[in-house]
């Protein structure tokens, strides 16, 4: 029996399911932005989409992806523990760094703004 016209079946004998299409809409309400980023994105081809006509299409797979490379790993601790057999590091006594002075600049001219044209654009000030 052939599908009913307009609708194609999503599992048919002796092929894979075909898989739903997710609009920007959708992808953006499950990762918590809005869809115009999702377009954006799509549209500067940051994040994986699939493109009928005119319109982004996303698979599971795809926002799989997308939340995979937004993926931002833990920071990791660095936990130094000294070893038995090694001295303790002396404490360091904090010294206050020396400050560097500047060339004198009374040798060199000092320079001012000059005032604005304003009858170059046609305005009264």
């Amino acid at each position: 029996m052939p599908p009913a016209l307009g609708r194609l079946p999503h599992r048919t004998d002796g092929e894979a399911a075909l898989p739903r299409l997710y609009r920007p809409e959708e992808i953006a309400e499950t990762l918590g932005c809005s869809a115009w980023w999702v377009k954006d994105r799509a549209r500067r081809r940051l994040i994986p989409h699939t493109r009928v006509g005119r319109a982004y299409r996303f698979t599971a797979d795809h926002l799989a992806e997308i939340i995979r490379i937004h993926e931002e790993p833990a920071p990791q601790r660095a936990q130094r523990t000294p070893s038995p057999a090694s001295p303790p590091e002396p404490a360091m006594t904090p010294s206050r760094p020396t400050r560097q002075t500047r060339p004198s600049t009374s040798s060199a001219p000092r320079l001012r703004a000059r005032p604005p044209r304003r009858s170059q654009y046609g305005t009264a000030a």
